[in-house]
C-alpha cells in the first residue's frame, strides 16, 4: 500500500500584509490616480491577507535601497543572472526547513531512497536535488529526479512519479520537495499579467514523505490520478524564460476556462476512481486565486465550507505555485477525524491549460 506518511511546510522569514504594499506598487508602476485606485481595489479584493518572500524589499522603510524590487518606474531591475543567484542562495535553506518539518525527527534522511524536487522558479546543475541530498547527509546512492517548469500542478506530477516508484520498487521511501521563490521574478512593467503576478504570488516550500514501507498511525493512502489538458487555454497560462527573469502569462480568462471545464473534469475523475461526487469528503483545491476558487465553487455546487482549507491557505500565504496544494493537503490531513473514512480529491492547474487531479483515501 502506498501511503502519505507526513507533510512539512516552510515559508521565508520576511512577510507583509497585502494592504501594506499597495502604495509601494502604485509608485513602482508609476500610476495615475485612476489606475492607482483600480490597483488598490484589486489588492483589497484578492482575499489574500499575508504573503511571504525571501526578499526584505517589501518591508523596507520608504526610500531605502532594495535587493530586487525597484524604488520607482525609472529604476532598473536585476537580470536573470542576479535573480538566479538569489534562488541558489535561498531555495536550499527554505527546502531544508520544510524537510525537517516533514521528518520531525521521526524519520532519518538516511532512510530516504528517492528524492524528487519540484520547482518552476529556478534551475541549475548541480541543482536543488543534489544540494538537498548533500546538506541532509542522504545516502550517495539515492535516486534523484526533478520536476521543472510545470507550474502550479508540478507537485501533483511528482506525486505521480512517487506512486510509480512505490508501485515498482519494494521498500521505497520517497521524499518530494516543492520549493518556489515566485517573488524574485517581479516585473515592473504595468501589464495585466505582471499585475496579477504581483497580487497573487509568494514564496514557500513543502515536503511530503510517501512510502510503501513505513508504518504510521496518521497516514493517507495515495490512491489514483486523473489529468486532462484543455488546449484552447494553452496561451492563457504560460511561463517563459527571458534575460529579465521569468515572464508569466496569466490571462483573465483562466477562471472562465476552468469554469467551462471543471465539471466534466471532476465527473470523469471520480468515475475513473470508481466514486461519485457525493463520495468526496474533502476538496483539496489549489488556490490559484479568488476567482478560480469561486468558479469551481459555482460549477460544482460547493459551499465555502467545502473549500475552507484552500481559502485559508490563500488568505494566509497567497499562491506559492507548486507547494500550495501540499499546504492545503497538510491542513486537511491534520483535521481528519480518526474514526471516519475520507475521500480527498486534489485538483491543481498549470500551463497547458493542464488540469490535474489526485485521490487520497483514509479507511
Amino acid at each position: 500500500m502506498i501511503e502519505i506518511i507526513s507533510i512539512g511546510t516552510a515559508v521565508p522569514k520576511h512577510s507583509f500584509h497585502q494592504r501594506d504594499v499597495i502604495s509601494m506598487m502604485q509608485e513602482i508602476y508609476g500610476l495615475d490616480d485612476k489606475e492607482a485606485r483600480r490597483l488598490a481595489f484589486m489588492y483589497r479584493q484578492s482575499d489574500i491577507e499575508t504573503r511571504y518572500t525571501v526578499l526584505p524589499d517589501y518591508s523596507q522603510p520608504e526610500g531605502k535601497p532594495r535587493n530586487l524590487i525597484p524604488l520607482s518606474q525609472d529604476d532598473s531591475v536585476p537580470d536573470l543572472d542576479e535573480r538566479m543567484k538569489i534562488y541558489n542562495r535561498e531555495a536550499l535553506p527554505l527546502s531544508i526547513s520544510a524537510i525537517n518539518d516533514c521528518l520531525k525527527n521521526k524519520f532519518s534522511p538516511a532512510d530516504i531512497t528517492h528524492l524528487i524536487t519540484v520547482s518552476c522558479t529556478g534551475m541549475s546543475a548541480p541543482g536543488l536535488d543534489l544540494q538537498i541530498a548533500e546538506a541532509m547527509n542522504m545516502r550517495p546512492q539515492i535516486f534523484r529526479t526533478s520536476v521543472n517548469f510545470m507550474g502550479c500542478y508540478g507537485a501533483v506530477h511528482a506525486l505521480k512519479l512517487a506512486k510509480l516508484i512505490c508501485d515498482s520498487t519494494p521498500d521505497s521511501n520517497v521524499l518530494i520537495v516543492a520549493t518556489e521563490l515566485c517573488s524574485i521574478h517581479f516585473q515592473k512593467e504595468y501589464t495585466p499579467d505582471n499585475v496579477s503576478g504581483s497580487i497573487l504570488f509568494a514564496d514557500g516550500s513543502a515536503a511530503i514523505l510517501i512510502s510503501n514501507k513505513i508504518q504510521s498511525d496518521k497516514k493517507l493512502r495515495l490512491s489514483n490520478f486523473y489529468s486532462k489538458v484543455s488546449y484552447k487555454g494553452k496561451k492563457d497560462m504560460a511561463w517563459q524564460l527571458s534575460h529579465r527573469g521569468f515572464i508569466i502569462t496569466l490571462s483573465s480568462y483562466i477562471p472562465d476556462l476552468i469554469e467551462q471545464d471543471i465539471t466534466l473534469l471532476v465527473e470523469e475523475a471520480v468515475q475513473h476512481y470508481g466514486l461519485s461526487v457525493k463520495d468526496i469528503t474533502h476538496w483539496c483545491t489549489h488556490p490559484g486565486g479568488k476567482k478560480i476558487l469561486n468558479a469551481i465553487q459555482k460549477q460544482l455546487n460547493l459551499d465555502k465550507n467545502d473549500q475552507r482549507f484552500s481559502r485559508d491557505i490563500l488568505s494566509r500565504f497567497g499562491n506559492m505555485s507548486s507547494p500550495t496544494v501540499l499546504f492545503v493537503l497538510k491542513e486537511i490531513m491534520e483535521c481528519l477525524d480518526d474514526d471516519k473514512p475520507a475521500h480527498i480529491l486534489g485538483v491543481a492547474f498549470g500551463p497547458g491549460l493542464t488540469m490535474e487531479t489526485f485521490l487520497c483515501t483514509k479507511q
